[in-house]
């Protein structure tokens, strides 16, 4: 693929390796020292084969990286012409051109031609893709990744996608080569793809040139990047520069480490405390040389990694993902390990939200409180076409979601269908105010694309104007007995409908895909959506069930297949707000609890706790730059003192002017003030 257009962006790379270093490889044997690599006609190739190898680490990385890739119809069904051996220099280099490398084999024909040039990895004239365009011949396969095992990069240019060929051997017999005696030489485009992402490098600049100041010491160290880990990397520094975290984890949490009888790896508190001590002892935060401006290596959370992320289908792989998703994964995570001991940080974040609804007809109100949520998902009211000149004001987003909307509604007091108002306010307010902003829509070509306008938010804020007055005196409230026995839908993920919604999706559609998905979050809905689009009851009213019932469309035979009775799995959905994978996380960590699975769910542990104050000042955003927030890269800005810091993987500077950086953010952290 050819290279992308770079853009100035105020970072450039910096030099690799082989760029900045010599490097000598010398041959030594155990019993008499070193050795020639001319001192025997074999050694040289067994040298190459070695350093050529993929380590078991290596391995492991490509394995977690690699995209799933299938058949298609093209390698199933490819019609070959009649055998053709090659001659040993016919595969020698491009028919087109000289370049050796790099070369992919058509298995319709035998033509030999060169790929497109790899960004960041090595270099090609395209002529494979021509033959493509002359021919219409779909299926190549790169020489030098093939091996006995029957792998190797193998590409249909009709699908434009990776593919596997399952009778590849017999494809290859045709042009007289012996799959059997294949050794990899070359790597496959997932290898490039892996060595591009754990290089990729910055050094960061002030926008006159200069570089930005490292800064070290106790709440100064980086974390490393483990191969797209940075939406971890910035969540992360923000969470640990927060009192709450710091006191759990790095005062009781070395106390843990130093009484813990369970396995290291396997224990979530060594673990985070470990992290705490890394990250804000100062310890590791220090210069990697004596030379101006020298960085520092920083720390590498993989044994953190492996554990939080374990059996999660995106967050286990070395994939990017969404660092709002990861907050939300982490957070949960925090609140079902810490619900036992009473001592959970995460409540920081906690809040309630209340609806006010009011017939249009009789004018009876209803007061509905919604489950204790963690972020206020804001709607940026932008559209596709608007650029990075356009400013959006950040009362503009808090306006659309507070904004008062109309929706149908059957009225229990006209005993009919009518029209309802509902606004939308806070019951109460959290220590620490996070709000993502929805940055992310779906495009008129059904592709997500990102907003990249800038946002005006504000260092400091006032949201007493948003807070929930309750019943007020006069007003007449909707029958409760009617509401009790009122049919009720399955209650959804609110941040995740709120993400929907902003995507373009209608609510029932929105509704529908939360609770046919278990509420496993806004990809998996979105996901769910696209592959039910044609659906003929796509827009059918949701099925309900009486106030209080259980949902019909929960299905409780995953968790009767692990052991557990449907009493256990119906606590263990109320507990955490019907996701199916938190369920099973729950039952699993509260399997030896004193208290009785079987007894009544309550709701304390999703409660949102006393309310602080509405005056907020902002602490600390993660900004993204990039396309999707699956691909790009994410950074943490976070205010110490007086003093605004950018952490970048393991890089961490001084930020002297930091507004800009402010509008371009992508999740605010807000801290309320008396």
């Amino acid at each position: 693929m050819d290279a992308p257009p770079l853009k100035k962006i105020a970072i450039e790379a910096e030099p690799s390796d082989l760029q900045k270093y010599e490097i000598i490889t010398s041959v030594s044997c155990f019993s008499c020292g070193p050795v020639d690599t001319n001192a025997s006609p074999h050694l040289a190739s067994l040298v190459s084969a070695v350093l050529a190898a993929t380590s078991s680490q290596k391995k492991s990385d490509i394995q977690a990286w690699e995209q799933v890739v299938t058949e298609c119809e093209h390698t199933k069904s490819l019609v070959q012409g009649p055998p053709k051996p090659l001659e040993s220099q016919t595969l020698a280099h491009c028919n087109s051109c000289d370049i050796k490398g790099n070369l992919w084999l058509c298995l319709t024909c035998g033509n030999l031609g060169c790929g497109r040039a790899q960004f960041g990895g090595t270099g090609g004239n395209g002529h494979g893709m021509g033959h493509f365009d002359a021919s219409r011949h779909p299926v190549s396969v790169k020489l030098g990744t093939i091996t006995p095992e029957g792998t190797a990069d193998i590409y249909c240019y009709l699908c434009d996608e990776e593919r596997l060929d399952p009778h590849l051997g017999a494809h290859l017999k045709t042009f007289g080569i012996n799959i059997a005696g294949q050794e990899k030489t070359e790597k496959t485009l997932t290898e490039l793809q892996l060595e591009q992402n754990m290089k990729f490098d910055f050094s960061m600049t002030t926008e006159d040139g200069k570089e930005l100041a490292p800064l070290f010491g106790p709440g100064f160290t980086g974390l490393q990047n483990l191969g797209n880990t940075c939406y971890m990397a910035s969540v992360l520094q923000v969470l640990f520069a927060l009192p709450a975290f710091q006191d759990r984890y790095l005062g009781f949490g070395q106390h843990h480490l130093s009484v813990c009888k369970d396995t290291a790896a396997s224990c979530f508190h060594c673990q985070t405390a470990k992290l705490a001590h890394g990250l804000l002892s100062g310890m590791y935060s220090t210069p990697t040389s004596s030379q101006p401006g020298a960085g520092q290596d920083g720390i590498a959370p993989a044994m953190f990694k492996t554990l939080t992320s374990k059996g999660h289908s995106e967050f286990s792989t070395m994939r990017q993902q969404d660092a709002q998703e990861y907050l939300s994964h982490i957070l949960k995570l925090i609140e079902q390990k810490e619900r036992a001991g009473g001592q959970d940080p995460s409540r920081i974040f906690k809040f309630g939200m209340e609806q006010r609804l009011q017939c249009v007809e009789c004018g009876c109100v209803r007061y509905v409180k919604e489950p204790a949520t963690e972020a206020l998902q804001l709607p940026v009211p932008a559209k596709e076409s608007d650029g990075e000149e356009t400013v959006v004001p950040f009362d503009s987003c808090l306006g659309r979601l507070f904004g008062e909307e109309t929706r149908e509604f059957a009225c229990p007091q006209c005993k009919k269908t009518t029209k309802l108002t509902c606004t939308t306010r806070f019951s109460s307010f959290p220590e620490v105010l996070v709000t993502p902003m929805s940055r992310f829509i779906q495009g008129s070509d059904y592709v997500m694309k990102k907003l990249n306008v800038k946002i005006a938010a504000p260092l400091n804020m006032d949201l007493s104007a948003y807070k929930s007055a309750g019943p007020q005196p006069g007003e007449t409230l909707l029958p409760e007995e009617e509401a009790s026995t009122a049919s009720a839908e399955p209650s959804v993920d609110a941040s995740a409908l709120n993400d929907l919604m902003a995507m373009g999706f209608p609510e029932l559609r929105c509704r529908k895909a939360l609770i046919k998905t278990g509420n496993n979050g806004t990809e998996t809905a979105m996901n769910w959506l696209f592959e039910h689009m044609e659906d003929a009851d796509i827009d059918d009213p949701i099925e309900t069930a009486p106030a209080g019932a259980a949902s019909n469309d929960v299905d409780y035979s995953s968790f009767l297949d692990m052991g557990f009775t449907t009493a256990q799995a119906k606590k263990a959905m109320a507990q955490t707000g019907n996701n199916i994978e938190r369920a099973v996380d729950w039952l699993f960590s509260h399997a030896d609890d004193s208290m009785a699975l079987d007894e009544p769910a309550s709701s304390s542990s999703s409660s949102e706790g006393p309310s602080a104050s509405p005056k907020y000042k902002l602490i600390a955003f993660i900004s993204h730059r990039g396309t999707s927030a699956h691909c790009g890269h994410y950074v943490a800005h976070v205010k110490k003192g007086d003093q605004w810091v950018l952490f970048n993987d393991n890089k961490v500077v001084d930020v002297p002017d930091v507004m800009k950086a402010i509008g371009e953010a992508y999740i605010y952290f807000y801290k309320s003030v008396e």
